[in-house]
């Protein structure tokens, strides 16, 4: 074993340190991965408006009025997705990879999220969650809502998995004859491995992405309410346990399993079945094709005169 491991790229987790002399600190570290969850939520309150902003995405109406939500809605969602994605993050991943935490150090729960570690299906049941209680709130449809949230998902995945690769972390088998094969500075065996990170990113991220978005740009499957949802839950399910195929497994699975079952493969099982359900129930209910209501669009011109 290595005592230290020259890495095939040597890229720096932090971005930047700003000069912070207070409460202990020498400075504040701006971190790839936190950009990237910043970018991967701004991106989604983009895109998301860009949906909401053209109605006959969401219906077969030859003249829509309106989306099924407002703008206002959609900057309100953001801020309960930013909490269901940090918090269901950092507590799924402690209950999936880390439970000896809860007993053994259970401060480092809330301190240690500046080491990194964040589950993604932990997340993902977090965003669940404000998607139920955000639209149940402003009378929108759950699915419909998303709908609305998986088309922009796969960017946030893109860059997570991108700076998952920057912080030498989440790296693939040992495959030494693979031309592409890299060293992480992080591993104490400092083996050549696949850059399991850049293939989640291309399939998880930019292929996902692709897709969802020729399905609504295209063949408007938004107006199908569960479809774009059910692609992307189906989507990510597979692409994952596919990738998990060459990522190095977890050391916590039970020794029979190890080397072949993981638990990023037992935890994107559901979702491949869920995304299948509502894929199935999609195709077999007839397109939306109410035009919608001006109610929304008259109170986001409301709110635009109030705040001008």
């Amino acid at each position: 074993m290595l005592a230290r491991c020259i890495p095939t790229l040597a890229l720096d987790p932090v971005l930047v340190e700003i000069p912070f002399p207070f409460f202990g600190l020498e400075g504040l570290p701006i971190r790839w991965y936190a950009l990237a969850y910043i970018a991967g939520l701004f991106f989604g309150l983009w895109y998301v408006n860009q949906l909401v902003r053209r109605p006959r995405l969401w219906t077969t109406h030859p003249k829509p009025v309106a989306a099924p939500m407002s703008r206002a809605f959609v900057d309100d969602l953001l801020l309960w997705i930013m909490v269901g994605v940090i918090a269901g993050g950092r507590i799924g991943y402690v209950l999936f990879y880390q439970t000896a935490a809860i007993w053994e150090r259970p401060l480092w729960i809330a301190t240690g999220i500046t080491e990194g570690g964040m589950s993604f299906h932990g997340g993902l049941i977090g965003v669940a969650l404000a998607i139920f209680f955000t639209s149940r709130a402003h009378g929108v449809e759950v699915t419909r809502t998303a709908d609305a949230v998986a088309a922009a998902t796969p960017v946030g995945l893109l860059l997570g998995r991108l700076a998952n690769f920057i912080n030498g972390e989440l790296w693939g088998r040992e495959a030494p004859g693979l031309p592409w094969a890299m060293r992480f500075a992080g591993d104490p065996e400092c083996a050549l491995r696949h850059p399991s990170q850049l293939y989640e990113a291309t399939l998880e991220g930019l292929v996902l992405f692709t897709v969802i978005a020729v399905l609504i740009w295209k063949w408007r499957a938004l107006s199908r309410p569960g479809l774009v949802a059910g692609v992307f839950l189906a989507g990510y399910g597979l692409f994952r346990a596919l990738v998990e195929l060459v990522r190095e497994p977890d050391t916590h699975m039970p020794e029979a399993l190890q080397g072949y079952v993981t638990m990023g493969m037992i935890l994107s099982l559901p979702l491949i079945l869920v995304g299948a359900v509502l894929i199935w129930r999609a195709l077999k209910t007839r397109p939306d094709d109410r035009p919608g209501t001006l109610a929304d669009t008259a109170s986001e011109a409301a709110k635009s005169r109030q705040n001008g």
